[in-house]
Order: C-alpha cells, then sequence, then structure tokens
C-alpha cells in the first residue's frame, strides 16, 4: 500500500506520509484472516507520488474484510501522479494508527459531473507491524478484482457516498459503503498532474 521511490524533501515526504494514510492494511487484526500477502517493493516504489489527497468525512454504514465487520475513521481518495488511485480506509484501530485497508487502481474515470468509477486491481493492507521503507510501513499487496463507484457533485467538494466491493486473489472479499455527513470533500493538491489523468475533482 505504500508507495515511495525516494524519499524527497518536503511534499513528497508529506505526501508519502498521508498516502500511508490511504494505503491498506493487514494489522494484527487482519493476520489470522488474511495470511501472508505478496510485496512487491518496486512496484510500491514506482509509486510514489500521490499528488492529490480529498478527506471525507462520514461514516461507514459496511466495512468488511474476509466476511469480518470493522469500524471505520475515515475514507480518503488518494490520486497517483501516474494515475493510480486508492479509496483509502483508516480502521477505528486504537491500538493501530497505521491500520488502513485501501481499494486500489488506475485509471478510474469521471462517468458525469456526478459519479466517478474505479476499477481495482489490488487490495492494499497496512498495519505498524509491516516492514518499513524510510521510516514508513510497507503495504501488504493482494491481486484484486472489483470496482468502486463514489457519487456527489465534485465540482463542490460533495460526495455522497462510495461503494466498494473486490475479490482478491485467495477469494477473500471486501467490502465498503462510505456515507458522507454532507461536509464539503478537503481537497488538497499536492503536484501538478498531467492534465491527461483524470481525477474526480478537475
Amino acid at each position: 500500500m505504500r508507495f515511495p521511490t525516494r524519499v524527497c524533501r518536503q511534499p513528497q515526504v508529506a505526501a508519502l506520509v498521508l498516502s500511508t494514510a490511504f494505503a491498506a492494511v493487514a494489522s494484527p487484526c487482519f493476520a489470522e484472516t488474511l495470511g501472508p500477502a505478496r510485496v512487491d517493493n518496486r512496484q510500491v516504489l514506482q509509486n510514489s507520488y500521490i499528488d492529490l489527497l480529498a478527506l471525507m468525512s462520514g461514516h461507514c454504514k459496511t466495512f468488511k474484510v474476509a466476511g469480518r465487520s470493522f469500524a471505520c475513521k475515515t475514507v480518503a481518495y488518494a490520486h497517483g501522479d501516474k494515475g493510480r488511485v486508492n479509496f483509502a480506509v483508516a480502521v477505528d484501530d486504537p491500538s493501530d494508527a497505521n491500520h488502513v485497508v485501501s481499494f486500489s487502481g488506475e485509471n478510474g474515470k469521471r462517468a458525469d459531473d456526478n459519479s466517478y468509477e474505479l476499477s481495482i486491481d489490488r487490495m492494499l493492507l497496512n498495519s505498524k507491524d509491516r516492514p518499513k521503507v524510510d521510516g514508513l510501513p510497507v503495504p501488504a499487496e493482494q491481486i484484486s478484482t472489483g470496482r468502486c463507484r463514489q457519487t456527489g457533485n465534485f465540482a463542490a467538494r460533495k460526495v455522497n457516498d462510495v461503494t466498494c466491493s473486490a475479490t482478491d486473489n485467495e477469494g477473500r472479499q471486501y467490502e465498503l459503503l462510505f456515507v458522507s455527513d454532507g461536509t464539503p470533500v478537503s481537497v488538497r493538491r499536492i503536484r501538478q498532474s498531467s492534465p491527461s489523468i483524470q481525477d474526480p475533482f478537475k
């Protein structure tokens, strides 16, 4: 779940820290359920730069990992400068501030002004017990198939909900239904991305 290639000073460091919160997680809570997951450090290092972070306020009506239900603290949208997107769920885990589960894919599309869809090709699972690169946990990565859909008026920074469903290559299922409380989305642009790479808030 994380993405650093080398840590390059301030904006990149900040992006890496925030992208950790956007990546994904397999903490002690997930260890038994999830079992071992593949980590491809070269892939992680390839996708280092997050150029847009969007924090959504609300609650998870449904959040399941491998059949187990969890509470969440927040959901975030992280857009990478190469086109990779994470819908990251910060797990409400008092024992692990790094417990994050992310639905990750590339080349998401805004179908219209009120909907955005992302095909999921991997789940990223992060926790305080993951190996670290440059001091930040590197997520376990599970090849997966699925889809996320975000609805709302993006130009107005309004998101109604985010729904995600994915199944990994070992048959484990992941499910999210996040509902906004109506608070405008907090969007932070860290770097200017290529105009050819879509994000729902442009």
